[in-house]
């Protein structure tokens, strides 16, 4: 660790305790100007107090439910009409509400379960239900139009979300629909030239922020199927994916957006470039930033944490117990710096050709390996730790995040070897693998599991020979679900793996039924398993 003097001088150099001034240029109360000359306006802008009015007053118990309403007229004759009439003495804000915007549906909910279909009979009798055909614009809802059909994940989630969709694909492989895999990359790739990135989903809400950057992942599933022909195809997305997230690599001693300036070169964080609260979540982030005074940092932090699709971990906070102390931008995630070694690394087949892009990512990509080697890895643990790079130290917060490099084959087969025991000896739990080893509360910590790091785990293991391990946790995760399914007839969005009688819990809404990545990940597994 010879470099963390170096570190802690480009930290100390850094704001601390503010976001950096570039970074708070673009903030989701106002109005987003897109590469193409397209705008999006947000419904806090828009609608000023009634929109404030609404969330902290809690008209509905889901804040997401007004973000995803549809207005009845322009949102400007909307405004007037509440300046207007809310001063009134028997004014009643949610008919006033109810009256000027259409309440969005939720996915799946009408589905009726055929019982005598088998669990994965049922994930294919649901592609129908969750797609979605291509959108025609609406000036009076949050949707961002996408021009083909695409996969949503049921429930409350209406929309495509990015990094679901590539677990939603594995499923969508297996079942032979192709076609629908091609359809969303064209929209990802829509959304990249249009908006410049890949937002978070498509709702206006969520354009301050991405996902882990699964694109490339994506895209090299799809070539496994039509060739080298599809790298040629999405090789600018691609480009202009990468470009979005290494924007601010220049920086040599403050953190840009994404970027953070390392002795070995540049890594990055999740970034959110708003600092306000969430439109989605507007109730929940004010009251929590208001609890503690937390200010725009924190605020900062919270839409990073939604940014990183774990919403919320122990994994961002900074006494790994409490959401009140989150610091995500603080951090260094090793998944996302292993995400963005798998994306420079299509990007080398999507440009063979250019010498002096190969020169720039191969040099990234060794330094990336480095970092995490140097400054991540936990050698008494025998398991990588995210990096805080304000106190030039490892987080402390044992995850799942730990095997995102071994899936990238970015580990030594020794590193890999101690990964598996560890993960054998603390994260396996009789229904797969859980995500930390603390229960906080919140829904991306124990005793939950979630279909992608089940994926990720289990891939990561099998590539360095730990196929035993890889396939116990496959076939114990198949079988909650199997189990689950024949107690409800759903797939949900994530699973208790520690007490397989009891239902997963935590987070800022109900368990979700549906559901997107479940079923992609189980289908998969479950052709794997069947193959051995």
């Amino acid at each position: 660790m010879r470099y963390y003097l170096l570190f802690f001088l480009l930290a100390f150099i850094s704001c601390k305790t503010e976001p950096d001034k570039k970074a708070v240029e673009i903030v989701n109360t106002t109005q987003e100007t897109l590469e193409k000359g397209e705008t999006h306006q947000t419904l806090d802008g828009l609608l000023g107090q009634l929109f404030e009015d609404v969330q902290l007053e809690q008209v509905f118990p889901d804040s997401k439910t007004f973000v995803d309403c549809i207005a009845k007229r322009p949102y400007s004759e909307i405004k007037i009409a509440y300046e207007q009439e809310s001063d009134s003495a028997n004014f009643d804000l949610k008919a006033f509400v109810l009256e000027n915007f259409e309440l969005p549906e939720t996915i799946s909910l009408d589905f009726k379960t055929d019982k005598s279909k088998s669990a994965a009979e049922h994930v294919v009798s649901l592609w129908p239900v969750l797609t979605r055909v291509s959108d025609a614009k609406n000036e009076g809802s949050t949707l961002i139009p996408l021009p083909e059909p695409y996969i949503v994940p049921g429930g409350r989630f209406r929309e495509v979300y990015y990094w679901d969709s590539y677990f939603t694909m594995l499923g969508l492989a297996e079942s032979g629909e192709f076609e629908l895999i091609d359809d969303m990359l064209e929209n990802f790739a829509h959304l990249i030239e249009t908006v410049g990135h890949i937002p978070n989903g498509n709702r206006t809400y969520y354009i301050t922020r991405s996902q882990p950057p699964f694109f490339s992942q994506m895209v090299a599933l799809l070539a496994e199927s039509r060739g080298d022909s599809i790298y040629t195809k999405y090789r600018v997305a691609l480009r202009k994916e990468y470009d979005f997230w290494m924007d601010g690599k220049e920086t040599t001693n403050t953190p840009v957006y994404h970027c953070v300036a390392t002795p070995l070169g540049i890594m990055n964080r999740y970034f959110d470039r708003g600092t306000s609260p969430r439109e989605e979540s507007y109730r929940e982030d004010y009251n929590q930033v208001q609890k503690v005074n937390g200010g725009e940092k924190m605020y900062s932090d919270l839409r990073s944490g939604a940014e990183s699709g774990w919403d919320y971990s122990s994994r961002w906070f900074a006494n790994g117990k409490s959401i009140e102390t989150i610091i995500t931008t603080d951090i260094i995630p090793v998944d996302l710096n292993a995400l963005l070694y798998g994306l420079e690394t299509v990007l080398l087949k999507c440009y063979p050709e250019d010498i002096e892009l190969k020169k720039i990512l191969e040099e990234s990509m060794a330094n990336r390996k480095k970092f995490l080697n140097e400054f991540c890895w936990n050698a008494s643990e025998g398991m990588y730790e995210d990096f805080n790079w304000v106190k030039e130290k490892q987080t402390g917060e044992p995850s799942l995040a730990m095997t995102f490099p071994l899936f990238f084959n970015m580990a030594s087969q020794e590193q890999a070897d101690s990964i598996a025991e560890y993960i054998k000896n603390n994260f396996l739990k009789p229904g797969g693998v859980v995500t930390t080893l603390k229960n906080t509360g919140e829904q991306w910590d124990a005793p939950n599991g979630w279909a992608p790091l089940q994926w990720m785990t289990i891939v990561g293991l099998e590539n360095y020979g730990h196929e035993e391990l890889a396939n116990t946790i496959a076939q114990r995760w198949v079988k909650l679900n199997e189990k689950v399914y024949a107690n409800t007839g759903k797939f949900v969005e994530k699973y208790n793996v520690e007490d397989m009688s009891l239902d997963a819990g935590g987070g800022e809404y109900p368990v979700q039924d549906g559901f997107g990545w479940s079923n992609g990940v189980y289908l998969a597994l479950k052709a794997k398993i069947n193959k051995k």
